[in-house]
C-alpha cells in the first residue's frame, strides 16, 4: 500500500511564521493565519449570499503552497505583471505538488479547494486574508509596536479599494472590538 505525505505536509504549517521581516510583539505562525481567515471568509461569505462552505475550505487551503516554496516575499509592491505571473506559477506548482502528495481520487476531491474558479469566493478570500493582515497589524499596534503602523494603513486601503459591502461592514462593525481588552468585550 503507498503511503502520502499531504497531512504530514499540513501539519509543518505550524512552524511558519508570518510577517518575518517585521518586528512581531507577538509571533503569529500559518496555521494560525489560516484558522482566522477561514472565520472571516465564513463570515464575508455568509454576508454576501455566497454559499459559506465554498469560502470556508478555499480559506483553509489558500496559503499551503508557503510549505513548498518557503517564505518567499510576496511580490505586493511589484507593478511588473511578469513577476506577479512568475509568482503565480511558483504558487500553483507549489499546491500541485501539495494535491500530489494525495491518493488520486482524493487529490481531485481537493483541487477546488486549492484552485476556485468562483471569482466570487475568490475575492471574499482574498479580503479575508486582508482583514486578517490588518487585525494582525491592529493588535502589534495595541501591544504598543509601531512598526505596523503604516501596514495597517496600507491593508485598510487596499480592502476599501476592493468595494466589497461586507468587507465594508466587517470594517464598520467588527473592527473596533479588536481594540477593546478582554474585560471590555465582557462588558458588551
Amino acid at each position: 500500500m503507498k503511503s502520502y505525505s499531504f497531512f504530514a505536509l499540513l501539519s509543518r504549517m505550524k512552524y511558519i511564521n508570518r510577517w518575518g521581516l517585521m518586528r512581531n510583539a507577538r509571533q503569529e505562525n500559518l496555521s494560525e493565519h489560516t484558522l482566522e481567515v477561514a472565520y472571516i471568509a465564513h463570515a464575508l461569505a455568509l454576508m454576501s449570499g455566497i454559499e459559506p462552505s465554498r469560502a470556508v475550505f478555499c480559506a483553509l487551503y489558500h496559503d499551503c503552497s508557503e510549505i513548498i516554496t518557503g517564505d518567499l516575499p510576496t511580490p505586493i509592491k511589484y507593478d511588473n505583471p511578469e513577476i506577479r505571473k512568475n509568482y503565480r506559477q511558483i504558487e500553483r506548482a507549489a499546491a500541485e505538488r501539495l494535491l500530489s502528495a494525495l491518493p488520486k481520487e482524493l487529490s481531485a476531491q481537493y483541487e477546488p479547494c486549492f484552485f476556485e474558479e468562483d471569482e466570487q469566493v475568490r475575492k471574499l478570500v482574498k479580503a479575508a486574508d486582508k482583514l486578517s493582515a490588518l487585525l494582525k497589524c491592529v493588535e502589534e499596534i495595541q501591544m504598543g509596536n509601531r512598526d505596523f503602523c503604516s501596514a495597517k494603513e496600507a491593508q485598510l486601503a487596499a480592502l476599501k479599494a476592493m468595494k466589497l459591502p461586507a468587507v465594508d461592514t466587517f470594517l464598520e462593525q467588527f473592527l473596533p472590538f479588536y481594540e477593546r481588552t478582554l474585560d471590555e468585550l465582557q462588558a458588551e
